[in-house]
C-alpha cells in the first residue's frame, strides 16, 4: 500500500495512537481557523477517497490533516472525538465488529457509495475452481496459503472464520494491502495459482482478470455500503464541514479511477485533483455551490 508522505501521520502502535488522542487537534479552533482531520485505513480505496475529500475541504478553506491508522484505533478515535471524519467505513459486514463496539458513539452521516462494495476470496480468472468449498481439493496448487493483508482488518477476521466454517487446510498469511497486491501481480505474471483476501472497488479488478470465489455459507456477507462516519458533535461544531459530508456521494467507478491513477504512479494529491477537475459539477454540489 502506498503510504502518504509529508503531511501524513502514520500511526502504527498504541503509543503513537495515544499521542494522537492526547493532542486534541480536531475541529475548528477558537482562533477561527477552519481545521478538519480525516482518518483512514491504508486501503487503496480509502487513500483515494480521503485525498479527494482533502482537496475538496482545502478548496473550501480548511486546513486538512490526514491520519492513517488501523481500523480499530480509527473507530476508537472517532468515538473519542479525536478524529473528525472517515469516508471509508465498510458496513454492515467488514467493520461490523468495530461498529458494534463503538457505533453508539459515532455519527453515521451517510453511505457515499451505496451497495457497491464487496469482500471475499479473490483468484485470477484462469483458476479452475469457482467456490470456497472447492479449495481443499487444490491445496497444493495454492501452496496451502491465503495471502492476506494487515492483521486485525475486518476481512482478515472474516477469512479466519471462513477457514473454520469451510474446514480449509490453509494458512492465512498476514501481509499488507501492498504486499497482497504484489503477490497477486507476481503470481499472475507467472500464470500461477494464488488466492488473496480481496475487495471491490479496487484497482486490481481493472488491471487483471479476477473473480471472487463463491461463498455459499455467506461468511463474507453480501453487498456493502462505503459510508461516511463522523465524530459526534461535528454537525454542531462545524455545520459547513458537516454539510459537505452530507452532500459527498460518488460511485465505484469514480473511486476506481482515482485508485488506478495512484496505482500507476501518480501522486495521491495529483490523482485526486485530476478527478476533481474532470468532475467539477459534482464537486460544486458537494461544496454547496450548485
Amino acid at each position: 500500500m502506498i503510504q502518504k508522505k509529508g503531511t501524513l501521520i502514520a500511526l502504527t502502535g498504541l503509543i503513537l495512537v495515544f499521542c494522537l488522542f492526547s493532542a486534541g487537534c480536531t475541529g475548528t479552533e477558537s482562533s477561527g481557523a477552519k481545521k478538519i482531520s480525516i482518518g483512514y485505513v491504508t486501503w487503496d480505496c480509502a487513500i483515494a477517497s480521503s485525498n479527494v475529500l482533502k482537496e475538496v475541504f482545502e478548496e473550501a478553506g480548511y486546513d486538512v490533516e490526514l491520519i492513517a491508522v488501523d481500523a480499530g484505533p480509527l473507530f476508537q478515535a472517532l468515538a473519542r472525538g479525536n478524529v473528525d471524519v472517515t469516508t471509508t467505513g465498510w458496513l454492515p459486514h467488514t467493520h461490523e465488529h468495530y461498529w458494534e463496539q463503538y457505533g453508539d458513539r459515532i455519527d453515521y452521516v451517510k453511505a457515499n457509495i451505496p451497495e457497491a462494495a464487496r469482500i471475499g476470496l479473490v483468484v485470477p480468472a484462469y483458476v479452475t475452481i469457482d467456490s470456497i468449498e472447492d479449495m481443499n481439493g487444490v491445496v497444493g496448487t495454492f501452496d496451502g496459503r491465503i495471502v492476506g493483508i494487515e492483521p486485525g482488518a475486518g476481512i482478515m477476521t472474516r477469512t479466519e472464520q471462513a477457514i473454520d466454517d469451510y474446514g480449509l487446510d490453509y494458512e492465512l498469511v498476514a501481509s499488507s494491502s501492498a504486499g497482497m497486491a504484489a503477490e497477486l501481480s507476481s503470481a499472475i505474471n507467472n500464470e500461477e495459482w494464488v488466492v488473496v483476501t480481496g475487495w471491490s472497488p479496487h484497482w486490481k479488478f481493472g488491471r487483471y482478470d479476477l473473480k471472487f470465489l463463491d461463498d455459499p455459507k455467506g461468511v463474507y456477507g453480501g453487498a456493502e455500503d462505503i459510508v461516511t462516519l463522523a465524530r459526534q458533535g461535528l454537525a454542531t461544531d462545524d455545520p459547513e464541514a458537516y454539510a459537505i459530508l452530507e452532500r459527498f456521494e460518488w460511485t465505484s467507478e469514480d473511486i476506481a479511477a482515482v485508485m488506478t491513477d495512484i496505482a500507476g504512479g501518480m501522486p495521491e494529491e495529483a490523482a485526486a485533483q485530476k478527478w476533481i477537475d474532470a468532475n467539477r459539477d459534482r464537486v460544486d454540489v458537494w461544496l454547496g455551490k450548485a
